[in-house]
Parts: structure tokens; C-alpha cells; sequence
């Protein structure tokens, strides 16, 4: 059978204080800690921007020693994606410097090749694509690649051959042809495969004066949240592992829906961050209460 991880991309959030988080924080308290009781999966956001300190990476391996199931995605840095005309040699080795900590100790389930949409079909982004594979190919790869030109049976017959998850996409639905965002997908192209909620926020995916945060402003409605547990299921029947992240990260509507996907999947409610239930109603039938759920 699958196993099957879900959690949110990143964990370091301002505006996750007095919502996943308790505002003042207590003293002491631990944020990724905190993730690590009611999921067993986070994203690395940061190092896209930089790559980690090993030292730093050591931390977060004991901070979530009590889940002895959790495990944690990498996002390449973005030289290597959005810069590919240079080598970055040192950054290579720093990233896999970084990194290694938590391959040690088990905990490192793959490293998400993440592409602009600018990133189309050709020889030269092939050639790249399968340069990276046989850099970073000590580790399981998966590739987000944004425009439907990419879903092509060639790209995904290569990937099963290299074995590289093709990340399967929720995103705003902008374009025609092959430039248009890629739709859903439940592709599953080598033993782990890779589920990635972005949001449906149409009007800001693009939108250059539109933040970060408006960009994944968004909450999936329970409905929407079963059309991709479906998809996970069927998923399940030809992947050893199912990585789930949301990624919709504004006010902490990724951990919502993060839940929403673990109750569905496990048939049961689940234990939430004190008070998240009440403030986003959709969660409460998917939210345990009791003290389980009282952290702080």
C-alpha cells in the first residue's frame, strides 16, 4: 500500500501568528515543532532562495523527533531553475552540503525541481532538465513543470525512465494551447509521486503588483478538496509514496486544507491548531476536538 504524506510548504509565516499559531507566542515555542504534531510532511521553501546551513538543517531534524513518520521536501535553489545559463558549481555543493543532515537521518523524501511558467519545451530546456537529473539524481527528484506543452506523453515517458515524479498541479487555469497552466494531473512516474495546491487565485497568479500573499490567497471548498483526494486514491494504486503539499499559504489556508485532505483520506476527523476550526468554519466536520488539539 501507499504511504501517504500531507502537509503545507513552509512554516515560517507572520501571518500564521493568531492562526495556526498562538499570538503572543509563548516563550519557547517551537513553530516547526508545532507542524510536526498534526502532519508528517513540510515543503522547504527557503532553500529556493538559499541554500541551507547544514547546522540549521540539523535542527530541524531533532526539532520533529517525536514523528518518527515525518519527513521533509527541498525545493532546488532557483539558480539552478530560473538561471540555467550558469553552472552555480559552489551553490551545488552547498545545497548538497545543506541537505545532507536530513538525508542522514532518513527524513529527506525528494527535492521539487520547481520551473517558472516561462520554462517551455525545446532542446536546450530538455538538455537542461536532464542535466539537473544527473546532478542531483542521488536523491528522488520531482519536477514542476507549469505549462500544459509540458504534459506531453514524451515528457512523462522520460521522467518514468529517469524516475522523477512528475508534480502533479492545482493552479489558476490561465491560457490556451500549449501556454496555458497545466491542469490537474495524477501522474504518477516513479515510486514517489508529488501533489502540489497552489490556489485558484486567478486574477493575482500573473498580476505583477499583486504579493506573494495575494498570489496564495486562496481556500479550496471541501469539494474542491475531494475532486483531489479522488486523484491521490487512484494514485495509490502505482506509488509506493504520495508527497501532498498545499500550498496556498495566506492566513494559514494551506494547514486547513492540509486537513481537510488528511480527514478525508483517513475517514476520520483529525486533531487541528486550537481554534483554527472556528475561525475557517469549513474545517470544523474535519476537526477533532479535545485536548489533543489544545497545543498551547
Amino acid at each position: 500500500m501507499s504511504e501517504i504524506r500531507v502537509g503545507p510548504a513552509g512554516w515560517s509565516y507572520p501571518d500564521w501568528d493568531g492562526v495556526v499559531y498562538p499570538s503572543p507566542r509563548p516563550r519557547g515555542f517551537d513553530c516547526l515543532r508545532h507542524i510536526s504534531r498534526f502532519f508528517d510532511l513540510v515543503e522547504i521553501n527557503s532553500t529556493f532562495y538559499r541554500p541551507v546551513e547544514p547546522s540549521t538543517a540539523s535542527s530541524w531534524v531533532r526539532r520533529v523527533s517525536a514523528n518518527p513518520r515525518f519527513l521533509f521536501t527541498a525545493k532546488l535553489w532557483q539558480g539552478f531553475t530560473h538561471r540555467p545559463a550558469k553552472p552555480h558549481a559552489a551553490e551545488e555543493r552547498r545545497f548538497k552540503e545543506g541537505l545532507r543532515p536530513i538525508a542522514e537521518a532518513g527524513r529527506l523524501a525528494c527535492v521539487l525541481v520547481q520551473f517558472p511558467h516561462s520554462f517551455r519545451p525545446s532542446p536546450e530546456t530538455r538538455a537542461h532538465l536532464a542535466s539537473l537529473a544527473e546532478r542531483f539524481g542521488d536523491t528522488p527528484l520531482a519536477v514542476e513543470l507549469r505549462r500544459a506543452d509540458w504534459a506531453s506523453p514524451e515528457t512523462i515517458a522520460w521522467l518514468k525512465e529517469k524516475k522523477i515524479a512528475f508534480c502533479n498541479l492545482d493552479q489558476p487555469m490561465i491560457g490556451r494551447g500549449g501556454g496555458a497552466t497545466i491542469a490537474p494531473t495524477a501522474h504518477v512516474t516513479a515510486p514517489h509521486a508529488y501533489v502540489r495546491l497552489h490556489g485558484r487565485n486567478r486574477d493575482a497568479w500573473f498580476d505583477e503588483k499583486a504579493g506573494r500573499d495575494d498570489r496564495y490567497d486562496y481556500l479550496y471548498d471541501p469539494a474542491e478538496v475531494e475532486e483531489w483526494v479522488g486523484r491521490i486514491r487512484s494514485m495509490a494504486a502505482s506509488a509506493e509514496q504520495i508527497h501532498v503539499i498545499a500550498n496556498n499559504h495566506f492566513r494559514g489556508k494551506a494547514v486547513v486544507n492540509a486537513l481537510m485532505i488528511r480527514a478525508m483520506l483517513q475517514g476520520e476527523a483529525v486533531d487541528a491548531p486550537q481554534g483554527l476550526a472556528e475561525r475557517y468554519s469549513s474545517l470544523a466536520p474535519f476537526a477533532r476536538a479535545g485536548e489533543q488539539g489544545r497545543l498551547f
